[in-house]
Formats: structure tokens, C-alpha cells, sequence
């Protein structure tokens, strides 16, 4: 197996800071809408050590990235009392959008410094072009995989506040065998086909 240590690290460390930043903007949302119970648990941080899952954010992402297999990953979910929410149905669509929204803010970052140097993305690429590069892939994978609106990923608790409450009631039911359901898309390949023609829209609009 051909392992380059130099892309497993960069690629190790965009997936660690998109994660981060993905739970701290939960975490920042919900105390600004009235839910302190992040801010008690320190989660309102840009620490990724509050943030790690010992499989998602550490196993799993290297495994990926010394194999050469898409990087994948998940942080410790940052806990929502609604009750403390001013407006539980909204604020929680809004906490969740919170993560996708701060994935896609950080790609369009990457994408303007790769535009304000003028630093070109090519197969002789340095680690620095590298790792800008696919900060703004990563980025963008993470929003539109999140935004799938399947309970319990972020897209799916936005299709919660979204649904009028008895279809939300019904829909939430959902939660349960929301993995099961993700796995089958992911499988079947439904998940990749809502989750590339955004992500390579974004990507043709934000690099040179």
C-alpha cells in the first residue's frame, strides 16, 4: 500500500478542524437562542479535544486517509435541550443548520485565499495548496452529506422545524432507523447522487 504520511496528516487535520468548528457552531447557536447546557459542557469551544469521538473523529478518519478511501468522520454531537429555546421548533432548525452552514462558510474561506494569493491547484501541488484545495472539498462533502434530510444528521431536525407539527410528529419517527436508512442510501448510491452535484456546483463557482 502506497501511504503518503504528508496527505494522510493535512487530510487528518482539515477533517479534525471542519468537525470543530461543525459542533462549535451547534454549540454557539443554541446558547444564543436560549439552551446553555453546551456552554456548561465547555462544547461552546474551538478545543477539538471537547469535540473528539474517539472513532469518528480519530479512528475511522485515519484509517481513511492512510488508505486512500474517502475521508469520513463525525464528532461528538453537541446535546440540545429545546425546552430551554426560546422558540424550541425554529431555534432547533436553527441549531442544526448551524454545523452545515459554518462547513460551507469555512469552504468559501479556503476559497477566496486560494483566489486572493492566486495560488494554483495542480498536480505539483505543495502540501499548503494541497490543504487548501481539499479544505474546501471536505467542506462542502460535510455540509451536503449533513444537509440529507434523514433524522438523526443535521438535514433531517431542519426538515423537523420545517414540517408542520403533526407531519414533524410522524416524520420524527424516522429518528429510530435513521441509520439504517442512511446506510441504505449510501449503499445504494442515492446519498452520493443529493450529495456531488451540489458539492461540484460550489466547487466550479468558488476555485479559479
Amino acid at each position: 500500500m502506497n501511504i503518503d504520511p504528508v496527505a494522510a496528516v493535512i487530510g487528518f487535520g482539515v477533517l479534525l478542524i471542519s468537525l470543530t468548528v461543525h459542533e462549535a457552531a451547534h454549540a454557539w447557536t443554541a446558547d444564543r437562542l436560549g439552551d446553555p447546557t453546551a456552554r456548561v459542557l465547555g462544547r461552546v469551544s474551538l478545543n477539538p479535544l471537547v469535540h473528539v469521538d474517539p472513532i469518528g473523529t480519530i479512528l475511522l478518519p485515519l484509517i481513511a486517509a492512510i488508505s486512500h478511501l474517502p475521508l469520513i468522520g463525525w464528532a461528538k454531537p453537541v446535546p440540545v435541550s429545546t425546552r430551554n429555546l426560546r422558540n424550541p421548533r425554529r431555534d432547533f432548525m436553527f441549531v442544526a443548520a448551524a454545523g452545515p452552514l459554518s462547513n460551507i462558510l469555512q469552504a468559501v474561506v479556503y476559497a477566496l485565499i486560494i483566489r486572493a494569493f492566486r495560488i494554483p491547484l495542480d498536480a505539483t501541488s505543495s502540501p499548503l495548496q494541497y490543504g487548501l484545495l481539499i479544505a474546501v472539498q471536505i467542506n462542502l462533502l460535510l455540509a451536503f452529506f449533513n444537509l440529507i434530510p434523514v433524522p438523526p444528521l443535521d438535514g433531517g431536525n431542519v426538515m423537523l422545524g420545517l414540517l408542520p407539527p403533526r407531519a414533524a410528529a410522524t416524520y420524527g419517527q424516522l429518528r429510530q432507523y435513521g441509520f439504517l436508512v442512511l446506510y441504505a442510501l449510501m449503499l445504494s448510491g442515492v446519498a452520493s447522487a443529493l450529495i456531488m452535484p451540489p458539492t461540484v456546483f460550489l466547487l466550479r463557482i468558488l476555485l479559479p
